[in-house]
């Protein structure tokens, strides 16, 4: 019985701990947001210094700066000066690599919100986002620019630290025509264009996305891509632009398997013969073990209507729209590669 009773201690305290996670996101959103981080590229500040620049109360942000410290993001001396950590650099806005606005974005109440009414998932069946916010996901989005401006730089942020290893992870065609279908600012298209100095691409988006391209500007590596794309507005529920590949980055995810059928049809219509569609996203794993794409798969159920998917999901989905799963490639990022071709 003594034991009995330990073992259940011992369980009490793990779910409690667990349950009490949820804070530190809260608290990385929190200093995401008055920029605390920009304050320190410079070296060690103290609390009272780091309120005084950002217009906060200095004991409030040391409470918060303290539980980011037990992650290593931030990390106090014996002066209680708090420092970024290597770890932590890429919460400041101007880093090279900059994940602040996918901080943003991934705890903002549009994504926040529905994970804490995820129950209503279960009871109710589908998405949270539709009952708290009174409409579907992207609906909201482009009724509310603010939310949605704050969505596409998050993703372009998430997407910045990702898109270099995917375009090195595939070897395209010789002188392919490369679409990004939903390619947002064509973060992904500019390292393809870089990585291969033979390819022409096309950004297909919406016409408020692509009013925020980055194709004009080279990244600071890689071939320059001058002469060598076009954008093209649209709906790739309606249709999709001609190419040799076409890819679709974190799109499928977003959508359930009729919707996604649908997109990928418009797909292997625009495909050109011998082509391939590249969808990236994160492929679940068999087993239990740790993925970060089974976190992502609950964002999707709670605030849209789409899914992370295992390489099986991915075949049946293929097939649906006169395609074949012929690989999928693991890269250094969450998402693989998973390429479909037309059936001989």
């Amino acid at each position: 019985m003594a034991d009995e009773m330990a073992d259940g201690r011992r369980s009490a305290a793990l779910v409690v701990a667990q349950a009490l996670g949820f804070l530190y996101p809260a608290a990385l959103r929190a200093a995401a947001d008055v920029g605390v981080a920009d304050h320190l590229a410079d070296g060690p500040r103290t609390p009272a210094e780091l309120a005084a620049a950002t217009g906060t109360d200095a004991g409030a942000l040391h409470r918060v700066l303290r539980l980011l410290a037990t992650r290593g993001l931030f990390a106090e001396d014996g002066a209680g000066r708090f420092r970024l950590t290597p770890e932590g650099d890429a919460l400041r806005s101007d880093a090279p690599v900059s994940a602040r606005s996918a901080v943003l974005m991934l705890t903002d109440p549009t994504m926040w919100r529905p994970a804490g009414e995820m129950s209503r998932c279960l009871t109710d069946g589908g998405s949270a986002f539709d009952a708290l916010f009174g409409m579907p996901f992207f609906d909201h989005f482009a009724r509310d620019e603010q939310t949605a401006a704050v969505f596409h730089a998050g993703m372009a942020s998430m997407s910045d630290a990702e898109n270099a290893p995917i375009a090195a992870a595939y070897d395209f065609p010789e002188g392919a025509r490369v679409v990004d279908v939903g390619g947002g600012y064509g973060g992904l298209l500019s390292e393809v264009l870089a990585a291969g100095p033979s390819l022409h691409g096309v950004l297909y988006d919406r016409a408020h996305v692509l009013a925020g391209h980055r194709l004009a500007t080279p990244v600071p590596h890689g071939a320059d891509p001058a002469g060598r794309w076009e954008t093209a507005e649209g709906d790739f529920f309606a249709s999709v632009p001609p190419g040799d590949v076409l890819m679709l980055k974190r799109i499928l995810h977003d959508w359930d398997d009729e919707q996604c059928a649908t997109v990928l049809r418009n797909c292997r219509a625009a495909l050109a013969p011998g082509g391939r569609v590249l969808v990236i996203d994160a492929v679940i794993p068999p087993g239990n073990g740790p993925h970060q794409g089974k976190d992502l798969d609950l964002m999707m159920m709670a605030s849209l209507t789409g899914r992370e998917r295992t390489e099986s999901d991915f075949a049946e989905l293929f097939a649906t729209a006169g395609l074949r799963l012929h690989r999928v490639l693991p890269t250094p990022t969450v998402l693989s590669i998973v390429e479909a071709r037309a059936p001989h």
